[in-house]
């Protein structure tokens, strides 16, 4: 069995008469039949190939199964962002009546999914604090159809047992669905502990220089199979060309995520030791409470770094204007270091509260650690930590 650089390399559509040695573009909304017969048993599901774009595209099927190989999925879909991914493999799989148990350090756009969204279709949720897993079984009712969570979660880093979570939802026989783009499937694939579904915003490291939106759901291909009919007839379908250009990213995954992982430590250990700092969370420093678990199911601790920063919520902003080379953008997962500030931007839409509860703090900073020489992502943030006091 080849390696996971090599399968991410080496996995390629055929290659057409052409012999071309990089994959082309397929930038086409429908594709042609031989005759009407062929057209007939395509439609009918007797013959596989592709009819739309819509439904599926040389491109995106090449990113579905380098994908598929890294996560170890039996199948997968492709989608048109992160959010419509998780927003499909909610809809396709619950219903009226269902209920979801999710972890509630979770993206702020999903959070809004679970709390606004799903209850308009009648079906109910109920949140679980991943740092109180002896919390979480009580939780479950007869009518809970999935287990929900991100680890390490955004923003806050925090990490859950994926193998006694996998034991949990086959216990109970509850789909498992993680996202898993904070670790990427090189760091992490939650499909080895027990998940059922994991879920990308592609966007992030997979395309990993901020170019294009793009999502995926990955699992068991009967979970999968209701996934893609679900997308197939209302369209989030990802585009061929973000497809191409998310594909080739992925030969170069493994480079960039050592260097995200290697210069996000460095920067983590400086600022545990920083005076104007109060906490740091990264999930391979021995202060992070889960740090053991870390260790046991990730291979690196990802390119993500948060800090509670001395001054609260003004000392924060000044901190963010303070800084000369890192971005401030929503984004995560660039070559480029971003700085955000997620009380304001990422999980503004979540009550004071509800931000208190899953650890969000007014001075709580985000730096999603980029690939530029950690001397210069060091200096720029010291020089904006000594300014904004």
């Amino acid at each position: 069995m080849k390696k996971f650089e090599t399968n991410a390399i080496r996995t390629q559509s055929e290659k057409t008469e052409n012999r071309e040695h990089s994959v082309p573009l397929y930038l086409t909304s429908s594709f042609t039949f031989e005759d009407a017969e062929q057209m007939r048993a395509m439609f009918a599901d007797e013959q596989e190939g592709n009819i739309y774009s819509r439904f599926s595209n040389p491109n995106s099927t090449e990113f579905v199964e380098k994908m598929c190989q890294m996560e170890g999925a039996e199948a997968g879909y492709a989608t048109a962002s992160g959010m419509s991914a998780i927003f499909a493999s909610f809809m396709a799989l619950l219903k009226s009546g269902d209920h979801i148990l999710s972890a509630s350090s979770i993206f702020g756009s999903t959070h809004t999914i679970i709390t606004k969204f799903l209850p308009k279709w009648g079906i109910e949720h109920s949140y679980a604090d991943m740092n109180k897993p002896e919390t979480w079984e009580k939780l479950i009712q007869k009518n809970t159809k999935m287990i929900f969570v991100e680890t390490p979660s955004n923003p806050g880093l925090d990490i859950i047992d994926l193998e006694w979570l996998g034991n949990l939802a086959n216990k109970h026989n509850i789909i498992l669905n993680v996202d898993n783009c904070f670790a990427t499937p090189f760091i992490q694939q939650p499909i080895k502990y027990g998940a059922h579904l994991v879920t990308h915003s592609a966007t992030k490291y997979i395309d990993g220089q901020g170019r294009v939106v793009g999502g995926i759901v990955l699992g068991k291909k009967e979970l999968i199979k209701e996934i893609y009919t679900l997308c197939r007839s209302t369209g989030p379908a990802l585009s061929p060309f973000n497809a191409w250009v998310l594909s080739k990213s992925l030969e170069t995954l493994s480079i960039r995520m050592e260097r995200h992982c290697q210069n996000a430590h460095k920067l983590a250990g400086l600022l545990e030791n920083h005076p104007d700092v109060l906490q740091v969370r990264y999930p391979f420093l021995l202060s992070h409470p889960q740090f053991e678990i870390a260790k046991k199911q990730m291979s690196m601790g990802g390119g993500i770094v948060t800090f509670e920063i001395k001054g609260g919520i003004e000392r924060g902003r000044k901190f963010l204007d303070a800084l000369q080379m890192c971005s401030l953008t929503a984004n995560l997962g660039d070559t480029r270091t971003i700085a955000t500030h997620p009380a304001s931007t990422t999980h503004a839409k979540l009550t004071e509260e509800e931000r208190k509860e899953i650890g969000i703090t007014p001075g709580m900073v985000r730096i999603s650690v980029g690939l530029e020489n950690i001397i210069d992502i060091i200096s720029d943030i010291e020089q904006a930590l000594e300014k904004s006091r």
